[in-house]
């Protein structure tokens, strides 16, 4: 990797791609939905991404990754980068709590209101009612 480029640059450059994919379902980018959990610029040239889907069972889950992979890859190429992985981590639930500020106020300019808020309530009344 070359002196000139650093992690920290890189991994903005990725965060940058990814805010250009959006889930199929809720209008937001992946990023800002909490859907990114981790991301690794590693020595060989490649970035390990793992992510998240709003639901385990999600039918366009190879479409997500292959969208990933394609628009990193390409945001990376002229820095010499080789290769994309993307791992689906399913054991983390996703949860509208994850949603970024950036995310929240996108979804208010579409709705007209705070509907994570909403959302936030469903989920936490879900999980009162599956307790009982």
């Amino acid at each position: 990797m070359s002196e000139a480029i650093n992690k920290s640059e890189i991994r903005e450059k990725i965060i940058e791609a990814l805010k250009g994919v959006y889930d199929p379902e809720i209008p937001v980018n992946i990023y800002d939905l909490g859907l990114i959990y981790e991301i690794q610029v590693n020595d060989d040239m490649s970035v390990y991404i793992r992510m998240g889907l709003t639901t385990p069972f999600c039918p366009m889950v190879s479409s997500i990754v292959s969208v990933v992979e394609e628009e990193v890859e390409k945001k990376l190429s002229s820095l010499g980068f080789k290769k994309v992985y993307v791992d689906i981590d399913i054991s983390k639930p996703w949860s509208a709590k994850m949603i970024t500020k950036e995310g929240r106020e996108q979804l208010k300019s579409i709705y007209g209101y705070d509907i994570v808020e909403e959302m936030i309530k469903r989920e936490e009344e879900m999980m009162s009612s599956e307790k009982t």
